[in-house]
Protein backbone atom coordinates (compact mmCIF):
# COMPACT_ATOMS: atom_id res chain seq x y z
CA UNK A 1 0.00 0.00 0.00
CA UNK A 2 2.89 2.37 0.59
CA UNK A 3 3.73 2.30 -3.14
CA UNK A 4 0.33 3.75 -4.04
CA UNK A 5 0.51 6.57 -1.50
CA UNK A 6 3.06 8.68 -3.47
CA UNK A 7 1.05 8.16 -6.67
CA UNK A 8 -2.15 9.21 -4.93
CA UNK A 9 -0.45 12.28 -3.48
CA UNK A 10 0.95 13.19 -6.87
CA UNK A 11 -2.47 12.85 -8.52
CA UNK A 12 -4.06 14.98 -5.81
CA UNK A 13 -1.38 17.65 -6.26
CA UNK A 14 -1.91 17.65 -10.04
CA UNK A 15 -5.68 17.94 -9.57
CA UNK A 16 -5.23 20.93 -7.25
CA UNK A 17 -2.84 22.59 -9.69
CA UNK A 18 -5.19 22.01 -12.63
CA UNK A 19 -8.07 23.50 -10.67
CA UNK A 20 -6.11 26.74 -10.17
CA UNK A 21 -5.23 27.28 -13.84
CA UNK A 22 -7.27 30.02 -15.51
CA UNK A 23 -8.32 28.59 -18.89
CA UNK A 24 -9.43 31.94 -20.30
CA UNK A 25 -6.02 33.15 -21.55
CA UNK A 26 -5.46 29.84 -23.31
CA UNK A 27 -8.84 30.12 -25.01
CA UNK A 28 -8.16 33.69 -26.04
CA UNK A 29 -4.72 32.83 -27.43
CA UNK A 30 -6.08 29.69 -29.12
CA UNK A 31 -8.90 31.63 -30.77
CA UNK A 32 -6.42 34.24 -31.98
CA UNK A 33 -4.12 31.49 -33.21
CA UNK A 34 -6.90 29.96 -35.29
CA UNK A 35 -7.77 33.36 -36.78
CA UNK A 36 -4.12 34.14 -37.54
CA UNK A 37 -3.47 30.76 -39.13
CA UNK A 38 -6.44 31.06 -41.47
CA UNK A 39 -5.48 34.63 -42.36
CA UNK A 40 -1.89 33.47 -42.97
CA UNK A 41 -3.18 30.86 -45.40
CA UNK A 42 -5.47 33.32 -47.23
CA UNK A 43 -2.86 36.07 -47.51
CA UNK A 44 -0.22 33.56 -48.56
CA UNK A 45 -2.48 32.17 -51.27
CA UNK A 46 -3.45 35.63 -52.48
CA UNK A 47 0.14 36.87 -52.63
CA UNK A 48 1.40 33.66 -54.23
CA UNK A 49 -1.23 33.84 -56.96
CA UNK A 50 -0.24 37.42 -57.83
CA UNK A 51 3.32 38.14 -56.75
CA UNK A 52 5.11 34.95 -55.81
CA UNK A 53 8.29 34.39 -57.67
CA UNK A 54 9.74 30.93 -57.82
CA UNK A 55 13.10 32.14 -56.59
CA UNK A 56 11.99 34.48 -53.78
CA UNK A 57 9.52 33.87 -50.89
CA UNK A 58 7.39 37.00 -51.33
CA UNK A 59 4.38 35.63 -49.41
CA UNK A 60 6.43 35.05 -46.26
CA UNK A 61 7.91 38.56 -46.41
CA UNK A 62 4.42 40.04 -46.85
CA UNK A 63 2.85 38.21 -43.90
CA UNK A 64 5.79 39.03 -41.63
CA UNK A 65 5.69 42.73 -42.51
CA UNK A 66 1.88 42.91 -42.18
CA UNK A 67 2.01 41.03 -38.89
CA UNK A 68 4.70 43.36 -37.56
CA UNK A 69 2.57 46.35 -38.50
CA UNK A 70 -0.53 44.90 -36.80
CA UNK A 71 1.46 43.99 -33.69
CA UNK A 72 2.97 47.47 -33.58
CA UNK A 73 -0.48 49.09 -33.79
CA UNK A 74 -1.84 47.02 -30.93
CA UNK A 75 1.18 47.43 -28.68
CA UNK A 76 1.65 51.16 -29.25
CA UNK A 77 -2.08 51.81 -28.86
CA UNK A 78 -1.77 50.49 -25.31
CA UNK A 79 -4.00 47.45 -25.69
CA UNK A 80 -5.19 45.56 -22.64
CA UNK A 81 -3.62 42.28 -21.56
CA UNK A 82 -6.48 40.21 -23.01
CA UNK A 83 -6.27 42.08 -26.32
CA UNK A 84 -2.52 41.46 -26.42
CA UNK A 85 -3.15 37.77 -25.75
CA UNK A 86 -5.66 37.62 -28.60
CA UNK A 87 -3.89 39.79 -31.16
CA UNK A 88 -0.18 39.69 -30.29
CA UNK A 89 0.30 36.13 -29.09
CA UNK A 90 -2.62 34.50 -30.90
CA UNK A 91 -3.28 36.21 -34.23
CA UNK A 92 0.14 37.73 -34.96
CA UNK A 93 1.91 34.73 -33.47
CA UNK A 94 0.31 32.35 -35.95
CA UNK A 95 0.02 34.82 -38.84
CA UNK A 96 3.71 35.65 -38.95
CA UNK A 97 6.21 32.92 -39.55
CA UNK A 98 9.79 33.07 -38.40
CA UNK A 99 10.23 29.36 -39.06
CA UNK A 100 9.22 29.64 -42.73
CA UNK A 101 11.44 32.69 -43.10
CA UNK A 102 14.38 30.76 -41.63
CA UNK A 103 13.89 27.67 -43.78
CA UNK A 104 13.34 29.67 -46.97
CA UNK A 105 16.43 31.77 -46.33
CA UNK A 106 18.52 28.66 -45.71
CA UNK A 107 17.15 26.98 -48.85
CA UNK A 108 18.06 30.01 -50.93
CA UNK A 109 21.56 29.88 -49.51
CA UNK A 110 21.94 26.12 -50.00
CA UNK A 111 20.91 26.24 -53.64
CA UNK A 112 23.53 28.88 -54.33
CA UNK A 113 21.32 31.97 -54.32
CA UNK A 114 23.35 33.62 -51.62
CA UNK A 115 22.47 37.15 -52.72
CA UNK A 116 18.77 36.30 -52.55
CA UNK A 117 19.24 34.67 -49.14
CA UNK A 118 20.92 37.79 -47.77
CA UNK A 119 18.32 39.95 -49.53
CA UNK A 120 15.49 37.93 -48.01
CA UNK A 121 16.93 38.33 -44.53
CA UNK A 122 17.58 42.05 -45.02
CA UNK A 123 14.20 42.79 -46.61
CA UNK A 124 12.33 40.80 -43.96
CA UNK A 125 14.10 42.51 -41.08
CA UNK A 126 14.06 46.02 -42.57
CA UNK A 127 10.46 45.67 -43.76
CA UNK A 128 9.24 44.40 -40.40
CA UNK A 129 11.08 47.13 -38.50
CA UNK A 130 9.76 49.77 -40.90
CA UNK A 131 6.22 48.42 -40.43
CA UNK A 132 6.56 48.66 -36.66
CA UNK A 133 7.93 52.18 -37.05
CA UNK A 134 5.00 53.12 -39.27
CA UNK A 135 2.56 51.72 -36.70
CA UNK A 136 4.31 53.69 -33.96
CA UNK A 137 4.11 56.86 -36.06
CA UNK A 138 0.42 56.37 -36.82
CA UNK A 139 -0.48 55.76 -33.20
CA UNK A 140 1.60 58.76 -32.08
CA UNK A 141 -0.11 60.96 -34.71
CA UNK A 142 -3.55 59.94 -33.51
Amino acid sequence: MSATLPVTSLLEALARAAATVDPEPAHVVGTGGAIGAVCRYWVGQWVSSRLERERFPVATVVVNVLGSFALGLVVFAGASESTLQLVATGICGSFTTFSSFSVETLRLYERGDRTLAIGNAAISLAGSLAAIGLAWGLVAAL
